[in-house]
């Protein structure tokens, strides 16, 4: 089956295209921590894929709901983090996506940012995702770190059975044991069969959740390699939250990759790129 491309923010200057024919990247901090650091990693990371000709979509949460203790940092909120976002769309060009928790406030994200991101731990709520379905708005569906492959499908129905049009699926590792996940590659191929782009989430596969007691600790260092393989086997584009000071990052800092690294890391994304093209969907499931 053939992948259907999606088109994020038409109205800007510069649509990105997932499933057109460069690696989309989707980058940003994990949560918006002020409106300076905001603007700060946005230009740093538009910068990195500029130099690279790699489209960006800039991702930021607005409230990081899933937070393993309630003493964790959040974010500034609903209409605080949206009102940001916008302002980066604004400033750079570039579409921002974050991600949405409840049906209430997905008119409100689908009239601010380019593309809604399902978290992985919703990503089976049927009335979320029929809600971003009849918003419009482009959508990416986090795959369940409890799914397999397969089970995506159920995933793809429910939201074309609401009306949506435009998904993405990501891809961001499966539970191994307690605290730890894995990334099983055999997922990019058969989730691609369906004929949705496929984004590989490699910060997040090499988190290891609840792992540091009331946070979550993770292997940042192994994310590149993973994101690297991801590639060689076939994806649309690679999903990376970064920072410029990871050890102080108030979410996730432990699983990203150091805005220090990022342009670097992209030389690589594109020479890969360059050398294999992007392999064709394997063949559905008989």
């Amino acid at each position: 089956m053939e992948i259907s491309p999606v088109v994020i923010g038409p109205q800007l200057p510069q649509p990105v295209t997932i499933g057109g024919e460069m690696p989309v990247i989707i980058s940003g901090p994990c949560v918006i921590e002020s409106p300076e650091h905001l603007r700060q990693m946005a230009e740093l990371v538009s910068r990195a894929c500029a130099a690279q000709g790699l489209p960006l979509i800039f991702k930021a949460s607005f409230d990081k709901a899933n937070r393993t203790s309630h003493r964790s940092f959040r974010g500034p909120g609903l209409e605080e983090g949206l009102r940001l976002l916008r302002g980066i769309r604004e400033e750079f060009g570039l579409p921002v996506t974050t991600d949405v928790h409840e049906v209430s406030q997905v008119a409100a994200v689908a009239a601010s940012v380019d593309l809604i991101q399902v978290p992985a731990f919703l990503c089976r709520q049927s009335d979320l995702i029929e809600a971003c379905a009849k918003s419009g708005t482009p959508t990416s569906i986090k795959k369940g770190q409890f799914l397999a492959p397969w089970d995506c499908r159920s995933l793809i129905d429910k939201f074309r059975s609401a009306g949506g049009q435009d998904l993405v699926l990501i891809e961001r590792g499966t539970t191994f044991g307690y605290n730890n996940l894995v990334s099983d590659f055999r997922a990019l191929p058969i989730m691609r069969s369906m004929g949705v782009p496929v984004i590989y989430d490699g910060t997040h596969s090499v988190q290891m959740p609840g792992g540091a007691g009331e946070c979550s600790s993770g292997s940042g260092h192994l994310a590149p390699a993973l994101m690297r393989a991801a590639l060689a086997v076939g994806v649309e584009g690679l999903f990376l939250e970064t920072h410029d000071n990871p050890s102080a990052a108030l979410s996730d800092g432990p699983n990203v990759v150091p805005s220090q690294e990022l342009p670097a890391f992209l030389n690589e994304v594109l020479s890969l790129h360059r050398a294999l093209g992007r392999p064709a969907p394997a063949p559905p499931r008989s």
